[in-house]
């Protein structure tokens, strides 16, 4: 008796890992089936993610969603978030994929696969004209603003030792505390610090040293291959047909340069 109830469960059990294992396989079928996308978006990043005058979303990351869910043929759910709930969103499926600046990282790589990138994203340190600050050493004793669970939350944390690193739960209270005086130096990315510098120029904000250029991807939940490779085809023809360098030319002044992107498409 023992042992029958034992194979039923160990029977059960495979059913449901199978069942499970498949439907996870199929998230592209899924998606298709229900003719929606579910994009994790942070739409306090500008311009890669904000909202217009009317609150309705923009910015070079949502148009990218835009152009993904059309070439698709399915509708577009935005799934608003900031920088440190963007993989729990994939992982706990609130969202299908991530278009939301997310640079690789080793770390991430363990628990999301990543696109060939689509974008670039300038890491840097910026601050108030006056502050003699070229590397992470001319940082201690000092405070640096930063998005929470961000690279240059990792980078700052790593590497600038004897500073003080001050965390905000998303980019809007990062600009808001540079903006208003709270902090006079920050790590950010050179668009939103470009943002700042248009919000307060009497603060005379200026570039202090570059932390990394990172490679922006889609994230995909890992082991999602189906998914993963019609989103990699996908990348490569936008960028041969130019309209992932048109987009990221509209909200950040310039073409994405030739020669990263053949580097891209070289390294997969």
């Amino acid at each position: 008796m023992r042992l029958k109830n034992l194979a039923r469960r160990v029977l059960l059990l495979a059913t449901l890992s199978t069942a499970c294992l498949a439907a996870h396989a199929d998230t592209l079928d899924t998606i298709r089936a229900n003719k929606k996308i579910r994009v994790s978006i942070d739409l306090a990043v500008p311009p890669s993610g904000m909202t217009d005058a009317n609150m309705k979303p923009t910015g070079s990351d949502y148009d990218v969603a835009v152009l993904l869910a059309k070439d698709l043929g399915v509708a577009l759910e935005v799934v608003p978030t900031v920088g440190a709930t963007r993989i729990p969103n994939l992982q706990t499926g609130k969202a299908d994929i991530i278009i939301s600046t997310l640079a690789w990282t080793p770390e991430r790589a363990k628990v999301v696969d990543y696109s060939i990138p689509y974008a670039p994203q300038i890491s840097l340190v910026g601050g108030v004209k006056g502050l003699n600050v070229k590397s992470f050493a001319d940082l201690a004793g000092k405070s640096v603003a930063v998005n929470r669970s961000t690279t240059q939350d990792k980078d700052l944390t790593d590497n600038a030792k004897g500073a003080t690193v001050v965390r905000y739960d998303d980019d809007a209270g990062v600009i808001t505390a540079v903006v208003t005086g709270q902090a006079d130096l920050v790590g950010t990315s050179s668009a939103l610090f470009k943002t700042m510098q248009e919000k307060a120029p009497q603060r005379q904000l200026e570039q202090k040293f570059v932390l990394r250029v990172n490679d922006l991807g889609i994230g995909v939940r890992k082991d999602d291959p189906k998914l993963l490779a019609w989103i990699n085809d996908w990348v490569r023809a936008n960028h041969k047909n130019g309209k992932l360098s048109a987009i990221f030319k509209k909200y950040h002044g310039q073409d994405i340069p030739q020669d990263v992107v053949e580097k891209w498409l070289a390294a997969k």
